[in-house]
């Protein structure tokens, strides 16, 4: 079984991280929606890896629309005796007829997927996803639950809010149809609340509030600003900014990511959001700068690839922000960053050209 270098030591590192959480999941048979995307991925390497340094005798059930697909992709976690296979899509898969202990729900439709015409599905697999596993987990009484949301619940940041904390009162524009990934994932966390509080049958079910992510397998030719520059910076430049470069953002590597996760999912509070991310706050500008100097500083054979800006910024307007506050994470689970910013794009190179 072929792990590439880098993941190996990705995942070596959460498991050094993390030895206190695999007890609880000896024996653990864990439901995975989602499990072939970009957060899927990482978690499985994760927990199929725990399984084998801590003897666990952990079963997994990994929901996907195309099983098959994905064996090309990653054939050492497609092809691992641990795994089961579930060909289905989110909003109306079959029950497995064996127990589950675990349930991350992690399925939904990258917004970049979304076409503007069909705004609907966008929001019905958000919302008749979450419903879907909700009931898969109330009726296996699952000891634990973990479902994935988005930093995008809480709508426009205001440009004097440096990081959103996870009581920011905002929220997307209802009468929006570029709401849609929005609005179904702020229904589908009510979905969750209305589950943790039941009275009679509670689901324990955490949420995280997922924000921007870069570590391998990020595509490079979707939405992702950051995959954009590192898929010009491989082509040798330039590094195309498509706007004014002054947007804020902040990028959480992929391991951590995974880390984050697994821990929210065994010790986050049923019915409580934590945010994930970085608090690390970087413009689009000068997260393009830094990928141009760590591919000079990887590559010291080739040039510093060029970094262009296609628009100017406009004069007294303030720069947009999504950025959160981790705090929450920090004091409740003991979450930390990990990988600093530049050697996460460092791995992601060196990933990304196989190295």
């Amino acid at each position: 079984m072929w792990i590439h270098p880098i993941i190996a030591e990705d995942i070596s590192g959460v498991l050094s991280r993390t030895q206190s959480l695999w007890p609880d999941l000896k024996g653990a048979s864990v439901f995975v929606t989602g499990a072939t995307g970009f957060f899927g991925i990482w978690l499985l390497e994760a927990l199929l890896a725990a399984n084998r340094e801590f003897s666990l005798g952990m079963r997994i059930m990994a929901l996907s629309r195309d099983p098959a697909g994905f064996a090309k992709k990653a054939s050492h976690l497609a092809h691992d005796a641990s795994v089961t296979w579930i060909t289905g899509d989110v909003r109306d898969f079959p029950f497995p007829a064996a127990p589950i202990t675990h349930v991350i729900h992690a399925a939904t439709e990258s917004s970049s997927n979304l076409k503007p015409s069909d705004p609907q599905a966008m929001f019905d697999v958000c919302v008749e996803g979450t419903r879907r596993v909700l009931t898969l987990a109330r009726e296996k009484r699952a000891a634990r639950m973990l479902f994935t949301s988005s930093g995008a619940v809480y709508g426009r940041q205001p440009p004097d809010l440096s990081h959103v904390p996870e009581d920011f009162a905002g929220g997307p524009d209802p009468l929006d149809r570029r709401s849609a990934y929005a609005e179904g994932k702020r229904a589908a966390e009510f979905l969750c609340g209305l589950a943790a509080s039941d009275p009679v049958a509670p689901v324990p079910v955490s949420i995280a509030r997922c924000f921007a992510f870069v570590g391998p397998h990020l595509p490079l030719d979707v939405h992702f600003a950051i995959g954009n520059f590192i898929r010009d910076a491989l082509a040798g430049g330039p590094i195309r900014v498509s706007g004014d470069g002054t947007p804020y953002r902040s990028y959480l590597y992929a391991a951590d990511l995974a880390e984050w996760l697994i821990t929210i999912l065994l010790r986050g509070q049923p019915g409580r959001a934590y945010n994930v991310g970085s608090e690390e706050a970087v413009s689009i500008a000068e997260l393009a700068a830094c990928v141009a100097d760590v591919t000079a500083s990887e590559r010291r054979d080739s040039e510093r690839p060029k970094v262009t800006v296609a628009k100017q910024p406009e004069p007294g307007a303030a720069a947009t922000r999504y950025v959160p506050n981790c705090s929450r994470a920090a004091s409740e689970v003991g979450l930390v960053v990990a990988t600093p910013l530049e050697t996460a794009i460092a791995r992601s190179l060196r990933f990304a050209r196989r190295d």
